[in-house]
């Protein structure tokens, strides 16, 4: 008797619990879609931080060429086989000072035939006494013979010079020639001579081009 009371009394109160529950209930509602406007200003705002991104990038390269490294182009054969026609370098003249050794780029709009850029390799500074063998080739400075094992030598083919030797070379001037030394218009002419330190661009650094042919310079 008491259990079938109490059978009755659940039942009865599953069904009320099921009547309180609306008829008219419905699923949540899905999410509000995204505003148009909000996402053209969000694609907006994108394109823009892009945009900026270039543009920064672009100005510290302005920068970068303009004050600290210059873009030069190898013409003729004077310095193989260092560097060949159409290499391409960066040069850079910040805090730089000539020695021995470097490969420089220079330019002196004054001279006649040579009034475009030309890379040569600096031999002796300022105040160095310089002495050429042109028979065995063999490049003295302040008495000792320099050690070059990056000349090309042309058998037979023997370049001197304008001038006489031993040759002490002027405050604010360098003595240049070409690693190509049979096939070099440099120092040893007097169509360039000596170079005005003023007129040397800086030195190079790197060549850039043929990607094959990547270097550092010391």
């Amino acid at each position: 008797m008491d259990l079938e009371k109490n059978t009755q009394n659940t039942a009865d109160d599953l069904s009320e619990s099921s009547a309180e529950v609306p008829a008219d209930t419905e699923p949540a509602a899905s999410a509000a879609a995204p505003d148009p406007k909000e996402r053209l200003r969000k694609t907006a705002s994108d394109i823009f931080e892009i945009v900026e991104m270039f543009a920064v990038c672009a100005a510290v390269i302005m920068l970068l060429f303009t004050f600290i490294v210059h873009p030069t182009m190898v013409l003729g054969p004077s310095m193989e086989d260092t560097l060949i026609q159409n290499d391409y370098l960066l040069v850079s003249d910040v805090a730089y000072t000539p020695s021995r050794g470097d490969i420089v780029v220079v330019h002196n709009v004054g001279l006649r035939h040579y009034s475009d850029p030309i890379v040569k390799r600096v031999i002796a500074t300022e105040g160095q006494i310089i002495d050429i063998d042109f028979t065995t080739w063999t490049v003295t400075v302040d008495g000792e013979v320099i050690d070059e094992p990056y000349i090309k030598l042309t058998p037979d083919d023997y370049r001197t010079s304008d001038w006489s030797y031993p040759l002490q070379v002027p405050d604010g001037y360098i003595f240049v020639m070409g690693d190509n030394r049979n096939h070099s218009a440099d120092s040893r002419c007097r169509d360039i001579g000596l170079i005005d330190e003023r007129c040397v661009v800086g030195k190079a650094i790197v060549r850039v081009f043929p990607f094959d042919r990547f270097t550092v310079f010391e």
